[in-house]
């Protein structure tokens, strides 16, 4: 038995399974800056903290001696909590295809969108600096007009290049911006698209959860994403008619080479 607390619940093996299932069919594409960034982990819930290799001078306990402390990141957790039917989670037992999942659905999502928030735009409380928010780059006004995305994308890409940082490069944008890009094939959207690619030599991601977006390198080890435990369903407490569930992860975000994006705003 872990701090998840599944083996108190009154779920049966057949229904936790029907329910990670629905999980990873939900984040798996909501999660989209973990397709951008270096992945590490998952290495534990117990594991506490990112070491950032950086020690700073404190006062010694005598003053012939000199001190130096550790610097490192605390990882953050999230939690996303819900509750789902008793009753359907028995009909998951008995077969039934068309459980009510709604709830956790919902928590998925707002889990996946505020991971990929604190990624791009940071998270103040946690120690957290986003892409966005460390790139030394001026950033990029994208207008109104997804016809003009290539023009700015492509001076991101030479701004990158000027700074000696390689491809490919990848665009990460909201799904404003991205929905601007894809629709409307008449008017040539398609053809937008294609060129964007070909600017970068890497995807484009629709990125729920942000504003506007990033142009970054996919080269490795610019943006380092530090898994304490990966996103896992946990138990809380039920009733005779719900029981309380949760989505939870821990993780660390640094950028390390903050020359390696563009932001991009709306």
């Amino acid at each position: 038995m872990n701090h998840l607390l599944r083996a108190h619940a009154p779920i049966t093996d057949t229904a936790w399974s029907r329910l990670d299932a629905e999980c990873r069919e939900r984040l798996v594409p909501a999660l989209a800056v973990r397709k951008l960034v270096d992945f590490s982990g998952p290495l534990g819930w117990e594991h506490s903290a990112t070491n950032l290799g950086r020690a700073s001078i404190i006062k010694a306990p005598d003053k012939s001696l000199q001190a130096l402390q550790r610097k490192v990141l605390p990882l953050a957790e999230l939690r996303a909590p819900f509750a789902l039917s008793y009753d359907e989670l028995l009909d998951a037992d008995r077969g039934a295809s068309d459980l009510d999942l709604a709830a956790l659905d919902a928590a998925a999502r707002r889990i996946a969108l505020a991971e990929n928030a604190t990624i791009i735009h940071g998270w103040a409380e946690a120690g957290i600096v986003g892409i966005a928010g460390a790139t030394t780059h001026k950033t990029i006004a994208l207008g109104n007009s997804y016809t003009s995305y290539p023009t700015h994308v492509t001076k991101a890409v030479e701004a990158l290049a000027d700074s000696g940082i390689e491809g490919p490069f990848a665009l990460a944008l909201g799904p404003q911006p991205y929905a601007g890009v894809v629709q409307g094939t008449e008017n040539g959207s398609l053809v937008v698209l294609d060129h964007l690619r070909q600017i970068l030599g890497g995807p484009i991601v629709r990125t729920p959860g942000i504003t506007g977006g990033v142009v970054l390198s996919l080269r490795g080890g610019d943006f380092l994403f530090e898994s304490g435990q990966d996103l896992s369903l946990g138990y809380s407490d039920h009733d005779a008619t719900k029981v309380n569930l949760y989505l939870e992860e821990s993780f660390s975000f640094r950028v390390t080479t903050p020359e390696a994006a563009v932001a991009l705003t709306l």
